[in-house]
C-alpha cells in the first residue's frame, strides 16, 4: 500500500482551491462533480500524493481520510480483517474502481482505493 490521497472535507471549494494552487503551489489535476451539490477537486504536487478536497454537505469540514492506493482491495480487506483491522465499510465501486474504509485504533479514517 502507499499513500495516494489525503483528503479534506471543504466549505468553499473556489478559495480552498486558490490556497493550494496560489499560495502552496500546488497545481490542479481534476475536477468531478459526482452528484450535483458534491465537488471533488483533485491537486498534485510533488511525488504521486495528492491533495483531495471534496464540497459536500453531508460531511463535516476538516481532514476526512488518508487514502492507500492497493492494487486488489478485496484481498487486503481480507488480510486486515485476518489482523484484527476495523473495516467500517466492505468494497463497493465507485467511478475510479472500487473502495472501502477502515479505521485505525484512534478512529481515523483510512480509504482503500483499486483504481481501474
Amino acid at each position: 500500500m502507499k499513500i495516494k490521497y489525503t483528503t479534506m472535507i471543504v466549505k468553499d471549494m473556489d478559495e480552498s482551491v486558490s490556497f493550494y494552487r496560489d499560495v502552496i503551489g500546488f497545481e490542479v489535476d481534476s475536477q468531478h462533480n459526482p452528484a450535483p451539490d458534491i465537488v471533488i477537486t483533485l491537486l498534485k504536487g510533488e511525488g504521486d500524493t495528492m491533495i483531495e478536497l471534496i464540497k459536500d454537505p453531508q460531511h463535516d469540514i476538516g481532514l476526512y481520510s488518508i487514502g492507500m492506493d492497493v492494487e486488489d482491495v478485496e484481498a487486503i480487506v481480507e488480510e486486515l480483517i485476518s489482523k484484527g483491522a476495523n473495516i467500517t465499510m466492505d468494497p463497493v465501486p465507485i467511478t475510479v474502481g472500487k473502495l472501502a474504509f477502515m479505521e485505525d485504533p484512534n478512529g481515523v479514517k483510512i480509504a482503500l482505493i483499486q483504481h481501474h
